[in-house]
């Protein structure tokens, strides 16, 4: 067997960090918007329940376009794939500033959302290609990157808000720089031709029982991770009453601690397995969410989003990690799982908004609580993947 984890070329290398900044990149235009999202609502003049409508249409973008990616990454190739995505995605972050309507916006998101959901299955299926080269995990690593691109979109818009600047100005300050970053990064990806001997996947396909198993896992890892990036700022401001700057700060904090654990996700499920790590992970994303809804101070309101933060970090990496090892078409097999998982997450703020219209946004929280224990229950689908890691 090859030892290409104990002495990678410099083309891995530099591989290896392109596709931690593509992944930085993702994450900050995700977090650039997520704590705008109050400055979206007061513009088009909307309440939580028209919030949760127009935050619904993001996952069904999603939704709509990740069957589209197994397809692109059997007819092209994923050095030029990924370039090309990733670049509409950080285009996309300006459109939702610009409607001045809840309609308008609905059909603003479901454009971000496709754009959001095609970039993220390329980049994965990317990473996987990368891991493989490596031989050993890495995947979390480029997650964590991903979460330090949350951190800072989600920082810039803190000091963006506390200054006064309006999400236009700061959404295409924030795509041109994103832009020229990504073109940058893009020359260092590894260069990957499809086989053309394959057969071309289908447009639309039911998942296989593997990729259900994995992505019901995901699912309620990245159904929290939506709720938590796209609503913690909404809740702190408006059911807490604590200025936007704060609001904002709640996301950073979120992104930190999910990028810390990732970062050292690795090392732990090389120790502990994958089983075992959900297990845990489900746990503190527990007490995480309960200590969001049962808490009254912001400091601990804060605090239980962090760990929230650290007890999905290292879920999605594994889901999208086992999704790439599994038999057949790799594209396909990923956007299968992220179709389920990374969709569920898209939706989940919609879901959130149209629970609190109902209810309270305290008690929309509590369908979190839930999911998450379900998660750690639902580890043991992710043994197969034990004797890969």
């Amino acid at each position: 067997m090859a030892v290409t984890h104990l002495h990678p070329s410099p083309a891995l290398r530099r591989a290896r960090v392109a596709t931690s900044v593509i992944f930085a990149v993702h994450g900050a235009v995700a977090g650039s918007f997520a704590a705008r999202v109050p400055w979206v609502a007061d513009h088009v003049g909307t309440g939580v329940g028209g919030l949760g409508l127009a935050l619904l249409m993001p996952g069904i973008g999603a939704l709509l376009a990740m069957p589209v990616s197994g397809r692109l990454a059997h007819r092209f190739d994923l050095r030029g794939l990924v370039r090309v995505l990733i670049v509409l995605w950080c285009a996309a972050l300006v459109l939702p500033s610009l409607p001045t309507s809840l309609p308008l916006l609905c059909v603003t998101l479901v454009i971000y959302g496709a754009a959001a959901g095609v970039a993220d299955v390329a980049m994965n299926a990317h990473a996987v290609l990368v891991e493989e080269r490596y031989e050993r995990s890495v995947m979390s690593g480029f997650h964590g990157w991903w979460s330090v691109g949350g951190l800072a979109g989600s920082a810039v818009a803190a000091l963006a808000a506390r200054a006064g600047l309006g999400a236009p100005v700061h959404f295409a300050l924030t795509a041109a720089g994103l832009i020229v970053i990504a073109l940058l990064a893009s020359a260092w990806l590894l260069s990957h031709q499809p086989d053309p001997s394959a057969e071309e996947p289908p447009a639309f396909a039911l998942p296989s029982r593997e990729v259900w198993a994995i992505g019901l896992i995901g699912l309620c890892a990245v159904f929290a991770e939506g709720a938590s990036l796209d609503w913690s700022a909404v809740y702190v401001r408006d059911l807490l009453h604590h200025p936007a700057a704060t609001a904002a700060a709640t996301v950073s904090i979120f992104s930190i601690c999910m990028a810390a654990a990732r970062f050292g996700g690795d090392w732990v499920v090389r120790r502990l397995g994958p089983v075992t790590t959900v297990r845990l992970s489900g746990a503190c994303a527990t007490a995480g969410v309960l200590v969001v809804v049962l808490a009254s101070p912001v400091a601990l309101v804060i605090l239980g989003f962090g760990l929230v933060g650290i007890g999905i970090a290292v879920v999605v990496p594994l889901v999208f990690a086992a999704a790439g090892r599994l038999p057949g078409n790799t594209g396909r097999n990923i956007a299968g799982v992220a179709g389920i998982a990374y969709g569920s997450g898209l939706i989940a703020p919609g879901v959130i908004g149209g629970i609190a219209h109902i209810w309270s946004l305290t008690v929309s929280f509590t369908l979190i609580v839930v999911l998450a224990a379900l998660m750690g229950l639902g580890a043991p689908a992710l043994r197969p993947s034990e004797k890969s890691l």
